[in-house]
């Protein structure tokens, strides 16, 4: 005997496996070909895409501070995407919106008000402490903490131990988020203080404390981060070949994987274009 609860008003989908000690609550959906492993928690008004692999010791689709209060249920939906690929110990609250081809790492915590678009990647030990946004083919390596009220658009990279804070006075209840803008990459060990504007394609130096907006195409790098040169500048110190806008040199994960990004930019509508916010490219 696997000692699971299931809810029988949960809807669940063709061969999905579910593990030993699970709880799957009522008005839950889980997606076909799912696979959920033990000791996780999937909670009312959680949607899980076909495809998706759930770890061990994961809580998906959290209380919120309602429930902690007054001990009711109270109506919150959870939607995430198909393929996803949550690893053991995360926890996702209710009240979200993923898209698909989701990942995380292990331990991660996704607080509520995010919203997450498609072919993310999200390192493990990451804190997301929601209300804030993420676009599509973002990946963020371990240890990243991203504060209430920030926007990262498409095809951003964060290293490991990246911090964005959103309190110019703290303590206050005055939170301001920073904008990360489309293929900025913030490398570790990076501190982005609250209301920043970082650019298109800028390039954050490892261990910089960012204290103002940084322009697109901009590298900058200290404490104060300070503009050092213009990304298009920098060579790869093994070819010698230019490696910024490094869409143009880097694929693997990316829509363009299997030709480039000219090829694949050329073949997408402007819809799409408007979408990934990369119809002013320079």
């Amino acid at each position: 005997m696997n000692n699971n609860y299931i809810s029988s008003d949960a809807i669940i989908g063709k061969n999905v496996e579910i593990g030993y000690n699970c709880i799957i609550e009522p008005n839950v959906v889980i997606g076909d070909n799912t696979y959920i492993d033990s000791n996780t928690i999937i909670r009312s008004g959680t949607t899980i895409g076909e495809n998706s692999f759930i770890g061990s010791n994961s809580i998906i689709g959290e209380y919120l501070m309602d429930f902690c209060i007054d001990r009711k249920k109270h109506e919150h939906f959870l939607n995430i995407g198909r393929n996803a690929l949550i690893r053991s110990g995360s926890i996702i609250y209710t009240d979200s919106k993923i898209g698909d081809n989701f990942q995380t790492g292990h331990r991660v915590t996704i607080r509520e008000k995010t919203r997450i678009g498609d072919h993310v990647s999200i390192g493990t030990l990451n804190d997301l402490q929601g209300y804030c946004t993420v676009g599509s083919y973002v990946r963020t390596h371990s240890n990243v903490h991203i504060a209430q009220k920030t926007i990262i658009d498409n095809f951003v990279w964060l290293f490991p131990y990246v911090v964005f804070t959103n309190d110019p006075t703290p303590p206050s209840d005055e939170l301001i988020g920073s904008h990360v803008h489309s293929f900025a990459i913030i490398a570790t060990g990076v501190t982005v203080l609250p209301a920043i504007d970082i650019g298109q394609d800028a390039l954050v130096a490892a261990g910089s404390v960012v204290t103002k907006n940084v322009d697109s195409y901009s590298v900058v790098a200290g404490n104060p981060a300070q503009y050092k040169k213009d990304v298009r500048t920098l060579k790869n110190k093994i070819t010698g070949k230019s490696i910024y806008p490094w869409r143009n040199s880097f694929k693997k994960y990316m829509p363009w994987e299997e030709s480039d990004f000219d090829t694949w930019y050329s073949s997408i509508d402007f819809d799409e274009k408007k979408y990934y916010m990369i119809d002013k490219l320079m």
